[in-house]
């Protein structure tokens, strides 16, 4: 009996070594790897912050400061028709997405920050378009998030669409934590989902709440700077931008409360508290979350060939050091974490193309493609 006592104590102390080798594992800051260097696509850019590959080859690139590029066999052309940009902080021309059938309807979507309606200021609106030329036709606005504000930050925003046909889009909390996350009376802090012509799906979480907003879809939400559809599950993963430390994972699940500000990873930017809380009754915990903030942006699932080590996992962009991150998924956990691409810059989108190779865009420098070293 004694010797099976010391068995079983010595098996307990096993394998919680092992549970905290694996949370050391994931929390560790991510290991370099140098298998990978890059290749400029399209050089002088500022700020790449979306980017897609037309079915002709060609690329379309939004830059920050409002300026649309249409990129193809070496020749920027700048396309002309759209809207007024409210270019101020973090807000500018921001995110672009083609329809799941843009080769029969030819419908671009895009977000911007806009200073339209009443107030000072502005907020990220959603538009689509269709391309003639270099002209953007057929202009539509199909939403714009109210209340207009001076606050140059937290605009959001990411573009997806899912396997029925919804869109997605994110606008941040814009500055105002206190108010915007959790009320769905308001915008800001948000995911909304909208049919493609921008009318509000009948089982939308919230269509039945008074005064509520009813293309929102979650809510509670800081700054998500990438969306990604999962391409076996179909569900949306979004990460967004925590304060200091906190910055999240997660996957959207429909009319759910992710906690910010009432729970958090992250503390204030001065390094005081402003919730003792990491998890509350009633709210989503985060797939992944990182402390130190790694400031992501840009995110896409690999499914190429080309990578067979990345193939199911995930890549996502780090403006605050320079590199992409790997992370390696087991059953929805991340279980490794890999630095790609070290110092090449603050990474703001990335995406696969369609012919199979990752493309990233970097600041100050282009999209670039991932390549074997």
């Amino acid at each position: 009996m004694k010797h099976l006592k010391t068995l079983l104590v010595i098996c307990s102390i096993s394998i919680l070594a092992c549970a905290q080798q694996k949370e050391s594992e994931v929390k560790a800051e991510a290991t370099t790897s140098y298998d990978y260097v890059s290749e400029v696509v399209v050089g002088d850019l500022s700020i790449p912050w979306g980017f897609v590959f037309l079915p002709d080859g060609a690329m379309l690139i939004t830059e920050k400061s409002g300026e649309l590029i249409h990129f193809k066999e070496g020749t920027k052309t700048l396309i002309s028709g759209l809207p007024e940009i409210y270019v101020r902080g973090q807000g500018g021309l921001l995110d672009i997405e083609l329809h799941p059938n843009y080769a029969d309807n030819g419908w671009i979507y895009l977000t911007h920050a806009s200073a339209d309606g009443p107030g000072d200021g502005g907020n990220t609106a959603l538009i689509r378009a269709k391309l003639e030329g270099n002209t953007l036709t057929n202009v539509e606005q199909l939403y714009k998030g109210e209340l207009n504000t001076t606050k140059g930050q937290h605009f959001g925003s990411r573009i997806e669409f899912d396997n029925d046909g919804y869109l997605y889009f994110s606008i941040g909390d814009r500055g105002n934590r206190d108010e915007n996350p959790q009320d769905i009376t308001r915008d800001g802090g948000k995911i909304y989902r909208l049919n493609d012509d921008g009318s509000i799906p009948d089982d939308n979480p919230f269509v039945d709440e008074a005064n509520a907003k009813t293309a929102i879809y979650s809510y509670g939400h800081r700054n998500p700077q990438g969306m990604m559809m999962h391409p076996e599950t179909g569900e949306i993963w979004v990460h967004e931008h925590g304060p200091k430390g906190g910055d999240e994972i997660n996957i959207i699940a429909k009319g759910k409360n992710y906690g910010w500000p009432l729970v958090s990873y992250g503390v204030n930017y001065s390094g005081t508290s402003f919730t003792d809380n990491t998890t509350l009754p009633g709210m989503k915990d985060p797939l992944f979350y990182w402390v130190p903030s790694i400031a992501p942006s840009g995110m896409t699932f690999v499914t190429s060939d080309i990578y067979p080590e990345w193939n199911g996992n995930l890549l996502v962009g780090s403006l605050k050091f320079n590199y992409l991150e790997g992370l390696v998924l087991e059953n929805n956990t991340v279980v490794k974490r890999k630095k790609l691409l070290e110092d090449i810059g603050r990474v703001r989108s990335v995406k696969q193309g369609p012919d199979g190779y990752i493309y990233v865009g970097v600041e100050n420098l282009g999209i670039v493609k991932m390549i074997k070293k």
